[in-house]
């Protein structure tokens, strides 16, 4: 008998690849992903908490399920994602009606966990259990398991595939090595074989997914020594049927000329390159332990764009990181109008636990870190808006990711969302097309399908 699975996902890529494993280890359990919570018989929170607003969310969005879990008490409820790995006990105290608290090294043992837990056993056993007995990176698990179909939310033209996980970059702000733990790079053979798995199912883009990409295969033995990230990204690019390629995150500090070089010479990976620079002040970063200058991101960036001029450079900011003066925020205004960025994730700094940033001095007030972010993002939002127009008039390559009456929506290769209203052609995901650019928002591009 199929049962019901709901999973709301918070945070970046890495948690909805989570999520999409999930989805393929339960659907082999008799699972049925559903896109409603109403009429679950198991609902997980996949968390993020990496900024203390995402961390929010989840425990009022748990709360909220509250009076769910009362009127029907079969209704499993679970918890996994960095929260639950950094937080567990907490949320066992603070949430009660929690059924499940799942690290997230732990997904892979989802299916032990709900079958023990049908035999009576009780969250706080089985959380002390697989912790006792954790010796497996979760993908390794993962390779022992047969390819399922696309699960329902996961279907479609585009598929992230992880190639490793951890981090061992220690910024100062930042959770990630403590609830994702240090750098592990997958088998290129695993990575390929699933990539394959993935096209023959239909799929066209592959990002390819890490917390630093750029590491591969250099600070562990478990992925093969003789391939760097850029020679993996070639050997992926030419599977048949992958017909887009992109890769995210990358870390500035590792960014190489060799892999600046494959955005010139691979013709199916996607102009497209988020490159996180969080600061403008090297006396911030510095504080922040990012290892890198603002001059040698620059240096760096216009190299790229001599590789790849029409390259689509997004980037993260934080803004009101402590210590930071008013200088340093100028600094951080000037780097934008310098780079002029297609588009950026900024946040406003929040002391997460277990940082060493958490600890420091100098904290700036809510209200100016507000009015930071506010100038920060209207400027963002200017020069998105500039750059997005430089497209009006230009033919570009679409692909399709949604078709709802005659209205498509799809991406270019820059990864510019693209409106095309009362188009004609009988078009479904994955269809590439060409479109002639006639306006231009903030956020988006609107054209006409074109032959």
């Amino acid at each position: 008998m199929s049962k019901n699975l709901y999973i709301k996902t918070f945070g970046c890529q890495m948690n909805e690849r989570d999520s999409e494993i999930i989805e393929q280890l339960l659907a082999q359990e008799g699972y049925i992903a559903t896109a409603e919570p109403e009429g679950a018989d198991l609902i997980l929170i996949n968390t993020c908490s990496i900024r203390e607003k995402a961390e929010q969310k989840v425990f009022s969005l748990l709360g909220s399920l509250r009076p769910e879990k009362q009127k029907n008490p079969k209704l499993l409820l679970g918890v996994t994602g960095c929260v639950a790995q950094q937080e567990g006990e907490q949320i066992r105290a603070r949430m009660p009606h929690v059924d499940l608290i799942i690290g997230t090294q732990q997904i892979y043992r989802l299916p032990e966990m709900l079958d023990r837990l049908s035999q009576g056993v009780t969250s706080k056993e089985i959380a002390t259990d697989m912790e006792a007995s954790f010796t497996i990176p979760p993908f390794q698990k993962l390779l022992n398991i047969a390819p399922s179909p696309l699960p329902v939310a996961a279907s479609g033209c585009k598929r992230f595939v992880t190639i490793m996980q951890g981090c061992d970059n220690f910024c100062s702000y930042c959770v990630v090595p403590g609830t994702r733990g240090r750098e592990t790079s997958r088998q290129v053979a695993d990575i390929v074989e699933e990539v394959e798995i993935l096209v023959s199912q239909g799929v066209r883009e592959i990002t390819l997914l890490g917390q630093n990409v750029n590491s591969y295969g250099t600070t562990n033995q478990v992925a093969d020594q003789q391939i760097n990230f850029p020679k993996l990204l070639r050997k992926v690019a030419g599977i048949k049927g992958v017909q887009r390629l992109r890769f995210t995150t990358s870390h500035p500090k590792d960014l190489t000329e060799e892999l600046m070089r494959c955005f010139a010479e691979i013709d199916n990976l996607c102009p497209h390159f988020h490159l996180p620079v969080q600061s403008g002040s090297n006396a911030v970063l510095r504080r922040m332990n990012r290892k890198y200058t603002v001059e040698t991101y620059l240096a760096k960036v216009d190299l790229l764009r001599q590789y790849r001029p029409d390259i689509a450079l997004a980037t993260d900011i934080i803004v009101g990181f402590p210590g930071e003066n008013i200088d340093d925020f100028q600094a951080t205004m000037d780097l934008l109008n310098r780079v002029r960025f297609h588009s950026s994730f900024s946040f406003k700094y929040s002391d997460r636990p277990h940082t060493r940033s958490a600890e420091f001095g100098d904290k700036i007030s809510e209200e100016e870190k507000n009015r930071r972010l506010s100038t920060f993002q209207q400027q963002q939002d200017l020069i998105s808006f500039e750059r997005n127009c430089e497209y009006i008039g230009k033919k570009v390559e679409v692909m399709v990711e949604a078709v709802h009456m005659k209205n498509l929506k799809g991406r270019t290769l820059g990864n510019h969302i693209v409106h095309c209203p009362d188009s004609a052609a009988s078009l479904v995901p994955g269809d590439l097309v060409m479109v002639r650019i006639l306006d231009a928002g903030k956020h988006s591009l609107k054209g006409k399908i074109e032959n």
